[in-house]
């Protein structure tokens, strides 16, 4: 029989990761085919065959148009897909094509994967949350856990990391889990005391991460590329893209040291800027203040300080960012711990997850030790939901629908609510609600999960008869409604129709039959072998992507600081650095400088560079000597078949080492062909 695996899996906006307990319990991340443990959340498409990873990746320059990324920030958008070859694929889809990779790589390490657990963002609504669960089940999972990203990194660290987990804390502890990742930016106060783990209060940004970063200067070089050449590498997807990822490596770069350097180019048109720290911190400023602001806020709203933290945790790749350092230790006063691998952490607290659900469901046959299974089994751990949950009710007044909040945020999860409604006409058989859940912020309007609509009601229902509907959110922050009438005690039947599956009839196909599936409905998924079949057929539900793509909220941006141009040179092949220089035998000083003052060969030294350089008149013709009997005209006094003369003669002119013949085609050749003249005149 097959042993059941605890996987977990961190599916993330820019870089995703898979994660196993072994029989000890410990995590282990699963390296992808290439050997990556973090593999690009990136799909191209190449006819019939997907490619995921960093493949994709490499391939965004020469092919953007057909290579999708950040598919993650676009789940829950009904109207949002990507048209390729024809063919249209939603976020959904890509994310399948993504943990399908995963699973891949997995399946080939430790045998058929059927059940993991994915994390997600504190505050993904409902409907994301459904099309996560879908995604997967496209990949080929028959078992869908979810567990929030911070919560996830918290029992990484409660538990311990890099095989120590058995390790228990000592005391209570208040911990802040900062979670600054490519697309997304979570926060999550959690109180952890004797093998339980409480989720106080959770909060963030859905729009703020690694890659905003990313915009702002990506946004500053292409204005400044633009005012020196005239052209906008903004408008050619070749240049936009080779800009991308060349500001994905300066920031990387950034992290670790205080300057660096990107180049842009646009067709013949290419710069190279140096970019400083400093700089970098000046123009994304507003970012880290926003994330500090929704720190202070979050503590805020729970009457809490920093005083009240014990531990500042940081997770995901963007909190390796020296401002963000900085910005962190300036609000708290203490040090952010270390101690996770901001990479992986969040996929091992997902495989934790993993193996106490596990170690909890009867008759499992996991892979886990006794001893492993029974540490797992006492660890509880309590979420709370980041958005309140309620319907839209009608206003007595305005006769306008506003909404009605009957379970607050952070309520502690699983929760439930009871509400009664009464009936407006006789004989009323059915109740029609419009489910909603509040925004991620304040500023952003509710979402509208679904129509609930409750049929089944007993007939000669007389008017305003209570029926009572019971909405509740599981462990997982998934929405479940029931009702029933109170008189009879009969329970009504519920259907929750979410807006966002339904798939719209085109104008001129109303007499087909139209095959609409319920992405929510999860006992005949959608695999991705047809996804690809049905994308040629699938008639495009909405106008191209330039129409349908939401234009997104950007904050100001401040006047960025001119950044300093390197001075003119002319084009070489190779850097000065990567080449070694010729010096003078008279005075030492390089040959491509002026001579020193007592060099005896100032001939020698040319004020210019490389390719500046005029070649010396015999150097034109690379042809031997021909044993001809005669002296060559300027040459040292050597003929054909005599012996070197006496002491009076001049040196010897040294036979020439083989070259190769064929003509420099380019300017690198032509450099490189000065280069190795200028060392033979030494």
């Amino acid at each position: 029989m097959q042993k059941i695996q605890a996987v977990g899996i961190d599916l993330g906006t820019t870089y995703s990761c898979i994660a196993h307990l072994n029989e000890h319990g410990e995590p282990v991340t699963i390296p992808n085919q290439e050997g990556e443990l973090s593999t690009p959340s990136v799909a191209m498409f190449d006819g019939a065959e997907v490619i995921v990873g960093t493949e994709a990746l490499r391939h965004a320059i020469v092919n953007p148009r057909n290579v999708v990324q950040h598919a993650k920030r676009f789940l829950g958008q009904s109207n949002f897909r990507w048209e390729i070859d024809g063919r249209f694929f939603t976020p959904k889809d890509i994310s399948a094509f993504v943990l399908k990779k995963l699973l891949a790589a997995a399946e080939e390490r430790i045998g058929p994967v059927e059940s993991a657990v994915i994390t997600v963002p504190a505050l993904f609504s409902d409907v994301q949350r459904q099309e996560t669960i879908a995604a997967a089940r496209q990949a080929g999972l028959k078992q869908v856990d979810l567990i929030n990203e911070p919560v996830a990194a918290a029992l990484c660290y409660v538990l311990g990391s890099e095989g120590m987990w058995f390790a228990e804390l000592a005391e209570e502890q208040r911990i802040l889990v900062y979670d600054l990742g490519g697309g997304t930016f979570d926060l999550s106060l959690v109180k952890y005391h004797k093998d339980e783990v409480n989720v106080i209060a959770s909060g963030g940004d859905l729009k703020l991460g690694g890659i905003d970063w990313n915009s702002k200067l990506q946004a500053a070089i292409a204005e400044q590329f633009y005012n020196e050449f005239g052209v906008n590498p903004s408008n050619d997807p070749e240049s936009l893209q080779y800009l991308a990822n060349e500001v994905e490596q300066a920031k990387r770069s950034l992290t670790v040291r205080p300057k660096t350097t990107l180049a842009c180019q646009v067709g013949s048109k290419r710069k190279t800027y140096q970019i400083t720290q400093s700089q970098f911190e000046q123009l994304t400023k507003g970012l880290v203040d926003q994330t500090t602001s929704i720190t202070q806020a979050l503590l805020k709203d729970n009457r809490m300080g920093w005083a009240h933290v014990d531990v500042v945790l940081t997770t995901g790749g963007s909190s390796r960012m020296p401002m963000i350092r900085d910005a962190l230790k300036q609000a708290s006063g203490t040090t952010r711990n270390l101690s996770l691998p901001p990479d992986q952490s969040i996929a091992h607290g997902a495989a934790y997850y993993a193996g106490m659900l596990l170690s909890n469901r009867e008759y499992a046959e996991s892979i886990l030790t006794t001893e492993a299974a029974s540490r797992l089994a006492k660890i509880k751990q309590h979420s709370v939901n980041a958005r309140s949950l309620g319907f839209l009710v009608r206003d007595q007044q305005g006769q306008q629908r506003v909404p009605h909040y009957l379970l607050p945020a952070n309520t502690q999860l699983p929760a439930s609510v009871r509400h009664t409604y009464g009936t407006v006409s006789p004989n009323q058989r059915r109740v029609h609600l419009k489910l909603i859940e509040s925004g991620a912020s304040q500023d952003e309007p509710f979402v509208v999960l679904g129509n609930c609509v409750i049929e089944g009601l007993p007939a000669n229902l007389p008017v305003d008869s209570k029926i009572e509907v019971l909405m509740e959110y599981d462990s997982e922050a998934r929405v479940h409604v029931s009702a029933r009438d109170l008189a009879s005690g009969k329970a009504a039947e519920i259907e929750i129709t979410r807006e966002q599956n339904l798939v719209p009839m085109p104008a001129d196909a109303s007499s087909q039959k139209s095959d609409v599936r319920d992405t929510a409905a999860l006992d005949e998924p959608l695999l991705l072998k047809e996804i690809l079949d049905q994308a040629e057929s699938v008639s495009p539900p909405v106008a191209p992507l330039e129409k349908t793509r939401e234009p997104e909220k950007k904050s100001e941006l401040p006047p960025p600081q001119p950044l300093p141009a390197k001075p003119q040179r002319a084009v070489r092949g190779l850097d000065s650095a990567e080449r070694p220089i010729a010096l003078c035998s008279q005075c030492g000083e390089p040959q491509i400088g002026p001579p020193g003052s007592d060099c005896a060969t100032p001939e020698k030294h040319t004020q210019g560079v490389l390719a500046s350089r005029t070649a010396p008149p015999q150097k034109k013709k690379r042809q031997p000597i021909q044993n001809s009997g005669q002296q060559q005209k300027g040459a040292p006094g050597k003929q054909s078949g005599s012996p070197r003369s006496g002491a009076a003669q001049p040196k010897p002119q040294k036979q020439n080492k083989p070259r190769p013949q064929a003509k420099p085609t380019n300017k690198l050749d032509a450099a490189e062909s000065e280069f190795w003249d200028l060392l033979e005149d030494a």
